[in-house]
């Protein structure tokens, strides 16, 4: 029996041994749940920068961090606490004075993706593969870098290439134009970065790093998975590509806040997506807007304009957020056109002043159609008659001025003027002037003058870009296919920078210069000319007088 006894109490003892064992893993594995259910590290100043914190570089205090939705302050060491769950991006919020490392391909590196599990399995195009755990100190290294109260972005709307073709076009027709371009300190594309084949992400990389500067990127309706249901996994290949989709950043007395407006799949069940916000990203403003000064200039950047069709309580909030700072500008593309918006009391708006939204022209214009132009790339003028093209915002402080630059133009082409080549004398005509601002609305003020004459208002009239119905006649009236991979132009729409005046008659017969100048919105005057012809009418040919 003692040997029996010793056989039981052996079991027992391993038996006790292995739940002690089973305990202490659930306890160790409770433990790194508990302490991945936060992160922590340090924003630093990285004096040799090689990207890690060494032992003698100090924290930088009072820099902005946030998980996507929480946003918190550095300490005194440079020291930063968040929470965090099983899919979270920890992005730094660049302060004013700094810069951060930029990879290979331009693209700054503000962020630390924290996905274990990696992107759901079985998506047609790549998302993040698994991260596993948590480091220990998740830094951010900064590093020194002045910057004055007075800059120029680039801003790009909508490359939208469906194949590496349409990527050339983008790269030769307009990468080749800023490649190098000089006192610009940083790009921004406002989505649909590619069309739908999110392959195409990295030849978009490759294009756009050409241009040397660092560059910022946001997410479009033609850059989402398709293939998931719930809108906070829309965006799994574009993180792996650029990051965040939602995040900010200073620059001089500039606020940044880059959002994805595409709520997908749409939550109405009317169609694929609608325009709006997640209530986590309304958080995120919110949080990130009580460490901002309200003298700063807030820049909204995201893809689809505010209106028309914009999710209205998604709309209140952002307003409701935003009225206390008199200094704002939202930047969207999408449309294909060119718009100025402005939102006023009637709107929703909650100040005085109007918010002054700019829908951007697009890099791809018309989709990638119409003829050759001289760099062998389609002239694709949009649908508005607005050239393809890029901006330029310059701020200065908490004020803003943009231009537009169409391709292959010169920099001071601001307007497309249209007149008839010839008129006869003293004979009334309803032939017009008209002239397409291309950055213009009806705030503008356009005159007009013949010879030298006195100004004249222009009357603003959105209608149909003649030159543009010029450009569709040519296609629908040609017998033989224009050369190269081109396409015929998509229909016409109302441009809302056209402006129109009657061509006077009664001048003495020969060419006759007219004169437009424009007083834009921030003040500044535009002047550009045309010229047409007078002709005393002909008498018909005498065989023309012969009647039976």
């Amino acid at each position: 029996m003692p040997g029996a006894l010793q056989v039981v109490l052996t079991i027992s003892t391993m038996i006790n041994q292995k739940k002690i064992t089973l305990l202490a893993g659930s306890l160790l594995l409770a433990l790194s749940v508990q302490a991945q259910s936060k992160v922590q590290g340090y924003v630093f100043e990285d004096a040799n920068r090689n990207g890690k914190m060494d032992g003698r570089e100090k924290g930088i205090a009072q820099v902005a961090v946030t998980n996507g939705l929480e946003v918190v302050l550095t300490d005194k060491k440079g020291k930063y606490t968040l929470p965090i769950g099983k899919d979270n991006i920890i992005a730094v919020i660049k302060p004013s004075g700094y810069k951060t490392p930029t990879d290979a391909n331009n693209l700054p590196r503000f962020y630390y993706i924290y996905k274990p599990g990696g992107s759901p399995a079985g998506l047609e195009y790549k998302g993040v593969a698994p991260t596993g755990p948590l480091p220990k100190s998740v830094n951010f290294a900064l590093s020194p870098s002045p910057e004055t109260d007075a800059f120029t972005t680039l801003v790009f709307g909508d490359p939208q290439p469906y194949s590496k073709e349409e990527v050339d076009f983008f790269a030769r027709g307009v990468v080749s134009e800023v490649e190098g371009v000089k006192n610009v300190v940083f790009g921004l594309s406002l989505g649909d970065l590619v069309g739908n084949d999110l392959a195409l992400f990295n030849p978009y990389i490759e294009a756009v790093k050409k241009v040397g500067i660092p560059w910022y990127n946001l997410m479009g309706n033609h850059d989402m998975n398709f293939d998931v249901k719930a809108d906070s996994l829309s965006d799994e290949t574009y993180e792996a590509h650029f990051g965040p989709a939602n995040y900010a950043f200073n620059y001089g007395k500039a606020h940044f806040i880059v959002l994805d407006d595409i709520l997908y799949p749409d939550p109405r069940g009317k169609s694929k997506y609608w325009a709006g916000f997640r209530k986590d990203q309304l958080d995120f403003i919110e949080n990130d807007l009580k460490h901002v000064p309200k003298d700063r200039l807030v820049v909204l950047a995201f893809h689809i304009p505010l209106k028309p069709g914009f999710r209205q309580k998604d709309l209140n909030r952002l307003f409701e957020l935003l009225k206390d700072y008199p200094h704002t500008l939202s930047l969207s593309a999408h449309t294909h056109i060119q718009k100025q918006d402005f939102f006023t009391k009637e709107d929703g708006w909650l100040q005085d002043r109007p918010h002054h939204e700019y829908n951007a022209g697009t890099t791809s214009g018309n989709w990638y159609s119409g003829k050759l132009d001289a760099n062998g790339t389609p002239e694709a003028t949009m649908p508005d008659g607005t050239p393809k093209g890029y901006a330029f915002l310059t701020i200065t402080g908490n004020q803003y001025v943009i231009d537009y630059k169409v391709t292959t133009k010169p920099r001071d082409y601001r307007m497309a003027l249209y007149a008839p080549k010839v008129v006869p004398q003293l004979k009334s005509t309803t032939a017009s002037l008209y002239a397409n601002f291309f950055m213009g609305s009806e705030k503008d003020i356009l005159e007009y003058r013949v010879d030298d004459g006195p100004w004249k208002r222009m009357a603003f009239y959105p209608d149909f870009d003649p030159m543009f119905l010029n450009k569709l006649n040519e296609w629908d009236t040609t017998e033989e296919l224009f050369p190269g991979p081109v396409r015929r132009p998509s229909n016409a729409r109302n441009s809302t920078h056209l402006w129109r005046a009657s061509i006077p008659s009664n001048l003495e017969p020969g060419v006759h210069v007219i004169e437009v100048k424009v007083k834009d919105m921030f003040g500044r005057t535009f002047t550009d000319k045309i010229s047409y012809r007078i002709e005393k009418s002909k008498p018909l040919p005498e065989q023309a007088l012969k009647t039976d």
